[in-house]
């Protein structure tokens, strides 16, 4: 199986020539041996009998010409821009050749390796350390860390010339340290960490209180917060008729007709497509037509269920995909592709089907990890190569690809411990993968404040809270001031460098400026590039069953904000009559027609960007939060574009450019 553990190494991956010219030679790739497998901790060679599983990614034919064609059809001041490839004219000019697949295979069953799985992208193998050794110059040694027993390759694996021009790179004969993939979302929930409180010595509702907008309904019987004035009690959590009117998609009368959103999670959900149509005829939408929802998801296939949570675990995040994607394009197509594990390279075959048949036109993954572990289980170059291939192949099709950028802030050590959905193992600030890579949308998150009985956009302030419970005498907030809890993900990558689409719109300042706050010589990508309404406590409500009586929840993160990101796009197709692609070209070359979104406390003090949270009594006690806005980390939403929410948030004016 593929490891859901990342080995750590130097993002510098020799990437072989397509040219014509010397004859190949051996490629040793950086990284395949982790950094964390030292001498010192060198417990020997593993048993003779012991068989380990591993991927053999394939190089395919003209990285270069790759990326000169997808950024080309990407570019709206290319002659080539919109001139996409179907998937048989991508795999003829750039993808591997069945010699290739051939000759790759032959090597590793000819080295004693089982071939478990093959394609156009990735060999999965298995063997012993004697086949191991044989096909990569080196095989695998057990090393003790932290007191218990990994095994990984004893040196960077050596791929002979015969093949190296074919082999792009090699992940995984690895165990432990694993970075699990996990869903960028959270549920509200009353039953949260927090001192409750007993309903004595307090006067606010026992039953669950909520405002139909900003500021509606005052909890004047909290305790003092951080203003001396009586907030609000927080807003309902919305629905996407709500949502499609405060981003102008309600007035551009824009439904995604004829695009086609693809969600990619892992496992799969038993009763998707009838929770989905409960829940938009319970918000007075529309249910999908016959036809309109699809999945690809193979139960017998799944692996790792302990490991990932289980389908029980994903379920609410692939509801919560579904229903915003629908919500916002109520009449684009929406296909679901289960992953068989939270694995990368499951993750990757699932977003691979999507592109290698062209089954969408943008595609949603409200999944992620950061990139640099304290157990230096780290993404690895080769895993980085894989995916950035599958990415370029995208944009040559014109398949726009989103990620959120995560609900941790900036993945400090100091958000993780206390952020309500961050990596514990994470060994420095710094931005997530995959949504930093540069060939995707990063999809940052935003707290939505509705205007008045209307229900019109009011404003937008970047997603990071902080939390207080009442406490136990109803009298005041513990603790207060309160760490943080919630962030919209972000910030400069020190892996990548800046694209060409980010150059004049981020300031020189936060490009040159690393998580750490070390400077770089070299600009660096900066995410996320766009954000929308994931704030925990500006939450979605999600309909869900899955085995259970159906019920609705709020929910909230930058997984909420993906899928809403994906369906603008959708309605966006729906005005141009024809593919939009890899989006981020095409966002900051129209910058100018988001929403800024700025810290509203800073520049607004009027405006109370506090709220209290009522979940009225559960178990006995009254749950009671006291919330505070626009408080992410590190991070800054400033005039212009920063690193909490990228150019800021879509409107209609977004939308209407796209018409022709």
């Amino acid at each position: 199986m593929a490891s859901a553990a990342l080995v750590s190494g130097s993002l510098m991956l020799a990437v072989p020539s397509q040219a014509s010219g010397p004859t190949p030679a051996a490629k040793t790739i950086a990284g395949s041996h982790p950094s964390w497998a030292t001498a010192s901790t060198d417990a020997g060679a593993i048993s003779g009998a012991t068989e380990v599983t591993g991927t053999v990614y394939l190089a395919g034919r003209d990285a270069s010409g790759l990326t000169a064609y997808a950024t080309a059809v990407s570019d709206p001041s290319s002659a080539s821009y919109g001139q996409y490839l179907t998937p048989a004219a991508y795999q003829a000019r750039f993808g591997a050749t069945a010699a290739q697949i051939s000759a790759v295979r032959n090597w590793a069953t000819g080295s004693g390796l089982t071939v478990l799985s093959a394609d156009q992208h990735a060999l999965q193998v298995k063997g012993t350390n004697a086949a191991l050794t044989k096909a990569f110059g080196t095989g695998v040694h057990q090393y003790r860390v932290a007191g218990k027993l990994r095994h990984a390759l004893a040196h960077d694996a050596v791929i002979p010339a015969a093949v190296s021009s074919a082999i792009l790179g090699v992940n995984g004969f690895t165990s432990g340290g694993a970075n699990v993939v996990k869903p960028d979302s959270v549920k509200v929930s009353g039953g949260a960490a927090g001192t409750a409180a007993t309903t004595s010595g307090s006067t606010l509702p026992t039953t669950a209180t909520c405002s139909d907008y900003w500021g509606q309904k005052l909890a004047k019987g909290a305790p003092q917060g951080y203003t001396k004035a009586p907030v609000p009690f927080d807003q309902c959590s919305f629905y996407p008729s709500q949502l499609r009117k405060a981003y102008g998609i309600t007035a551009s009368g824009l439904t995604g007709k004829g695009a086609t959103i693809a969600i990619v999670d892992a496992y799969g959900s038993s009763t998707m497509l009838a929770d989905a149509d409960q829940y938009s005829v319970n918000h007075g939408d529309k249910p999908f037509k016959a036809g309109q929802y699809s999945e690809i998801v193979d139960p017998t296939q799944w692996t790792d269920q302990d490991l990932c949570g289980g389908p029980e675990g994903w379920a609410p995040e692939e509801a919560l995909d579904v229903d915003m994607a629908h919500g916002l394009a109520p009449d684009a197509k929406v296909v679901y592709v289960g992953a068989n594990s939270c694995n990368d390279d499951d993750l990757l075959s699932a977003i691979s089907t999507i592109v290698d048949h062209h089954l969408a036109d943008v595609v949603s993954n409200s999944w992620g990890e950061i990139m640099h572990t304290t157990d230096q289980a780290d993404v690895s170059a080769s895993e980085i190569a894989a995916y950035e291939q599958v990415f370029k192949q995208a944009a040559a099709e014109g398949i726009g690809i989103g990620f959120s950028a995560g609900d941790c802030g900036d993945s400090g050590p100091t958000a993780a411990a206390t952020g309500a959905n961050c990596q514990p193992d994470t060994s420095r600030a710094q931005a997530n993968w995959p949504d930093s890579d540069p060939w995707v949308t990063s999809v940052g998150g935003t707290a939505l404040g509705l205007d008045n009985k209307s229900g019109a956009y009011g404003f937008e302030t970047d997603m990071g809270t902080q939390r207080s419970a009442l406490s136990a005498d109803g009298t005041s907030w513990t603790p207060f001031p309160a760490p943080f809890y919630f962030g919209g993900g972000g910030g400069t990558s020190e892996d990548f460098a800046q694209p060409w689409y980010q150059r004049g719109t981020v300031p020189s300042a936060v490009s040159h400026t690393l998580m750490t706050g070390a400077r770089s010589r070299t600009a660096q990508r900066v995410t996320p590039d766009v954000s929308m309404n994931g704030d925990l406590y500006t939450s979605v409500l999600v309909g869900i069953s899955d085995g259970a009586p159906y019920s609705e929840g709020g929910y909230g993160g930058t997984s909420v904000s993906s899928p809403e990101f994906a369906a603008v796009q959708a309605d966006a197709m729906q005005a141009r009559h024809h593919a939009v692609g890899f989006a981020n070209p095409t966002i900051y070359g129209r910058s100018g027609l988001f929403t800024d979104v700025v810290d509203q406390q800073a520049r607004h003090s009027t405006i109370p960007l506090t709220n209290v949270t009522d979940f009225g009594v559960v178990n006995g006690v009254l749950n009671v939060r006291l919330i505070a806005f626009g408080q992410d980390t590190s991070l800054n939403a400033v005039r212009g574009f920063d690193d909490a929410t990228g150019v800021g948030s879509p409107t209609a004016s977004y939308l209407k450019s796209f018409r022709r």
